[in-house]
């Protein structure tokens, strides 16, 4: 079984975000994603227009989406990969090279984003802070 992971704070799901999974699924059997909590947004100077909480119980209802596992800090990803004997990391292109020191562990693909669509985007256009 190919195991794939991948990271994100997934606010506002939208288009993007499900290519993204959709995408991220495909290359596997199973489908890790791991959410940022709340807590770890505030660290990170972000704040999730929706709950951790809520955030988990939308992604684990997607059918490209196997487990869902909360993002607590920046260096947890090792262990991540480690412990759920994960094959493939997968993020966004945005991220290009940042998670290359995962390639010691698992094969890394930086995925194409969906033009013209992202959250940053739509709390802008309603004037909701980022």
């Amino acid at each position: 079984m190919t195991k794939v992971i991948t990271y994100g704070t997934f606010d506002l799901l939208h288009k993007g975000h499900i290519r993204l999974l959709k995408r991220a699924r495909a290359l596997g059997d199973h489908l890790t994603v791991c959410v940022s909590t709340d807590e770890f947004n505030a660290e990170k100077g972000k704040h999730a227009y929706t709950s951790y909480e809520d955030r988990k119980y939308i992604l684990e209802a997607i059918r490209y989406v196997d487990e869902v596992l909360p993002e607590k800090s920046w260096d947890q990803k090792i262990k991540d990969v480690v412990d759920n004997d994960i094959d493939i990391f997968v993020m966004g292109d945005d991220w290009q090279g940042k998670f290359d020191f995962l390639k010691d562990y698992c094969e890394v693909i930086y995925l194409p984003r969906t033009e013209g669509i992202s959250t940053s985007k739509i709390k802008k256009d309603l004037g909701v802070p980022d």
